[in-house]
């Protein structure tokens, strides 16, 4: 009696085994299962990764081509066009370096500052006396609140008149250059290519330093301010940027000569990469990414026009210097 409960005992104690082995399988399986369906519903999978970078780049892609085709539109049907898409984007951004302001502590007056950098762009249509005057008028308004609102600090009075500065001011650089006349005859062709080429440029600039630093980049420039910046990215965009300078000096844009576009096209990139850093410094010292999201897949209008701001001011100056009236 004793062997048969041992061979009972022995008989049954594999077959025990086997089945909490096997169900130990199905729960590591089954749980295996709920964190793959997990991920996925959360977007963390590989495919799941791979789908979200596609539509990101689509989405990108789709509005930065939408963008660019509205811009070129205004540049190609003249002054006025021109004049109110970049007021209306000049509103933008100062709005959006408002709200950055906001959100380091400052107390801005936002009326005052968005009704002047929305002005600013539309200004060169006028006598150039205008420009003087309405800057001067933006100061004076600035101070008048400053003197009647107690709470307002000294800072906050700054960034009302730097705000549309910044913005309004360096913005309607792009509508000069749609109305600068060459040092030599030219037409009205030459005028679109001209400011066509500037901003195309900047583009490049930017286009080039992407691709270059993410394939070679390796020596950070500024990793306090921007860590995704490498110099092999920068190299890389004065070498986009020299090129559609050169670009319009062989079409012969009228008044682009060859020393003016290595001068211009090398001002321009560098000049466009530190506009883009300081905004870059503001949206740090603010603790955000992006300055807003008017721009899906690009941010704010801010984010897109940065290095605008910075680099077709930088061209309007080196073709005045280059003959241009």
């Amino acid at each position: 009696m004793a062997d048969e409960d041992r061979r009972g005992t022995n008989h049954t104690g594999p077959e025990s085994t086997r089945e909490r082995n096997l169900e130990t399988a199905i729960d590591s399986y089954a749980h295996k299962r709920e964190a793959r369906e997990d991920a996925r519903l959360a977007g963390e999978s590989k495919s799941g990764r791979a789908r979200s970078g596609i539509e990101k780049l689509m989405t990108r892609t789709l509005y930065g081509a939408l963008y660019a085709v509205i811009v070129l539109a205004c540049l190609w049907f003249g002054k006025i066009p021109t004049a109110a898409l970049f007021a209306a984007m000049a509103w933008l951004c100062c709005s959006e370096f408002f709200r950055i302001a906001r959100m380091m502590g400052r107390m801005p007056n936002e009326v005052i500052g968005l009704a002047a950098a929305v002005v600013f762009p539309i200004l060169p249509l006028l006598p150039d006396a205008w420009t003087p005057f309405w800057l001067s008028l933006l100061v004076l308004a600035a101070g008048v609140w400053y003197v009647w609102t107690l709470p307002a600090s000294i800072g906050d009075v700054a960034l009302t008149v730097f705000g549309p500065v910044y913005t309004g001011y360096l913005m309607s650089s792009v509508v000069m250059i749609r109305m600068l006349e060459p040092p030599v005859p030219g037409t009205s062709l030459g005028s679109f290519l001209l400011v066509f080429g500037v901003i195309a440029s900047i583009w490049m600039s930017d286009a080039a330093a992407y691709f270059v630093g993410s394939r070679f980049g390796r020596h950070k420039m500024v990793p306090k301010i921007s860590p995704n910046k490498t110099w092999e990215g920068f190299a890389g965009g004065l070498v986009g940027s020299v090129f559609v300078w050169l670009l319009m000096a062989v079409l012969q844009v009228p008044g682009v000569n060859l020393w003016l576009a290595i001068v211009g096209g090398l001002c321009v990139g560098i000049v466009s990469v530190i506009g883009d850093l300081f905004e870059s410094r503001l949206k740090r010292a603010a603790g955000v990414k992006d300055s807003g999201n008017f721009i899906p897949g690009h941010g704010g209008m801010l984010d897109r026009s940065d290095s605008i701001l910075f680099g077709c001011m930088t061209a309007y100056l080196i073709l005045k210097l280059g003959g241009f009236s």
